[in-house]
């Protein structure tokens, strides 16, 4: 894989992890470059009306995504039904952050599997790589080409159909089910392309947490935060 492919790749990660997160600027407006690049990598495209949503409104629409059913953007909520296993794919998680020098953190921390931190991730495995191949390092090429087969076969694209499953039940329509469907096509084009092995998970066995009957999103202070990333 050459050096402007793992840019690309890079670009769209960085791109999906901004735009799951609650939004501090209206990411639609970068959706005609990231297709230009999407299309450069022979990838599908983000399908959705950028001029349908001005800010207040995408922000609205998040919260209505997302806010009620916050456990729809956790890998370990999607087929991983007993609280051992759940501890374990954390810590597989916090073993690939580590060895990579990955610190999650930021304005708003979030848990290591969270959709957001893991796709952020794929985009840092991407830069190294490219950094490697534009300095001719051979050795270090393959080992984040490695880790890429890995980390997305062993979690990104085992859940995140079922994640893209899981939005268009609570969004019917919108941006933000066209990004989910866009998400899971585009890590799908991209686990064919490093050869990662994938091992899906069943739609049967999400068992995503319950909502406490009191729980309210009106005093949520994620709205006030101005400004958010997931990486220190």
């Amino acid at each position: 894989m050459n050096t402007d492919t793992a840019l690309r790749r890079a670009q769209v990660y960085k791109f999906l992890a901004g735009a799951f997160l609650y939004p501090a600027e209206n990411w639609l407006e970068d959706a005609p470059t990231v297709n230009e690049i999407a299309r450069a990598l022979d990838a599908p495209t983000l399908i959705v009306d950028q001029s349908a949503w001005n800010m207040d409104q995408l922000q609205s629409e998040h919260r209505r995504v997302f806010g009620l059913a916050g456990s729809l953007c956790y890998e370990t909520e999607y087929g991983l039904p007993h609280e051992f296993r759940q501890s374990q794919e954390l810590a597989d998680l916090a073993g690939f952050y580590r060895a990579f020098g990955f610190d999650v953190g930021g304005a708003v921390r979030e848990r290591p599997d969270h959709l957001a931190v893991e796709l952020e991730f794929a985009c840092a495995l991407a830069l190294k790589e490219a950094y490697a191949a534009e300095k001719g390092i051979d050795e270090h090429v393959e080992v984040c080409a490695d880790a890429q087969r890995k980390f997305i076969g062993d979690h990104l694209s085992g859940w995140i159909g079922l994640f893209a499953q899981s939005v268009a039940l609570n969004a019917i329509d919108g941006p933000y089910l066209e990004l989910a469907r866009f998400a899971s096509a585009f890590v799908a084009a991209d686990a064919a392309r490093l050869g990662a092995r994938i091992e899906p998970r069943r739609l049967g066995d999400v068992k995503h947490t319950p909502v406490l009957a009191d729980f309210s999103c009106g005093d949520c202070p994620v709205a006030e935060v101005p400004e958010q990333g997931v990486v220190a």
